[in-house]
């Protein structure tokens, strides 16, 4: 019985040593990509979180490996507690220098990741790459303040909604898809060409520009106030300030040669903070 429990201790130790390693190669890794190509965690949070788990692992691997008396491991013990103290402490100091707003599509395959910081408050978007590592792409426009409101409105479609320094709500939409061949590119106000219905809202597209009737109340947004991102969405502006955001439904098909063939429905979402969720609208 002993025996058996001394060989469980010797495998589980070398299997936490081995986790230890790998995560310190990954660390060095990212060090090196970092220096080289200016790429980042998509949460700058992940660095020192990595390393508390790799100082865990190694502390229990040693601790499972070597024969431990009282005093050795109350002095690795210590040893590794300061050590996680200090990251936790690291941890929460670059947090407040840097604040990290991080979102994960509903399918799990896109990270949405936008770093603010706090002191200038100068926020910018960055593009994931293989899933934790991330470029900074764009600053998003306005000078940020206060929280992030962040929704899904596709799996591959996220809304951010933020209030701006000049006290105006702000839409910046991440678009990680396409809905047409992925080759060619197309303007998703020419796409959604006509009339949609949705519950107590209408929507008109036409060469004006895009009414949306909301309770019977209508709104005109002139081309010159649409600004599209990506292939997916666009957001309505109304003197500077967010008003709706269009993106193409998931299955919603893109035909550039003719745009009555286009098939699927569309998403509105209001520019609020407060929660609201995206109307399904379809061609009527």
């Amino acid at each position: 019985m002993k025996q058996n429990t001394s060989k469980w201790k010797k495998v589980m130790g070398w299997m936490l040593f081995l986790v230890a390693i790998g995560f310190f190669c990954m660390q060095i890794g990212y060090l090196v990509l970092h220096e080289r190509f200016q790429v980042e965690y998509v949460d700058n949070r992940l660095f020192y979180i990595i390393n508390i788990v790799c100082l865990v692992c190694l502390t229990l691997a040693i601790l499972l490996l070597l024969q431990s008396t009282r005093k050795f491991i109350m002095i690795i013990s210590s040893i590794s507690a300061l050590l996680i103290i200090g990251h936790v402490f690291l941890l929460i100091s670059s947090n407040n220098e840097i604040k990290n707003i991080t979102s994960i599509s509903p399918d799990w395959k896109h990270v949405l990741s936008i770093k603010e910081n706090m002191e200038s408050g100068e926020a910018i978007y960055y593009r994931s790459y293989y899933g934790i590592l991330a470029r900074p792409k764009e600053v998003l426009p306005e000078q940020t303040i206060g929280e992030y409101q962040v929704e899904w409105l596709a799996e591959d479609v996220g809304a951010v909604t933020y209030k701006a320094a000049n006290n105006t709500t702000q839409q910046f939409i991440a678009t990680y898809g396409d809905r047409g061949s992925g080759i060619s590119y197309y303007y998703v106000g020419a796409q959604t060409h006509g009339n949609w219905q949705g519950d107590n809202v209408e929507l008109v597209s036409g060469p004006e520009g895009i009414t949306v009737t909301e309770n019977g109340e209508a709104e005109i947004f002139q081309w010159d106030d649409i600004h599209q991102f990506g292939t997916l969405a666009i957001v309505l502006k109304k003197n500077g300030e967010a008003a709706w955001t269009i993106a193409l439904h998931e299955n919603f098909q893109v035909d550039t040669g003719t745009i009555e063939a286009n098939d699927g429905n569309i998403l509105l979402y209001k520019a609020t903070m407060e929660n609201a969720e995206p109307i399904v609208l379809s061609r009527s």
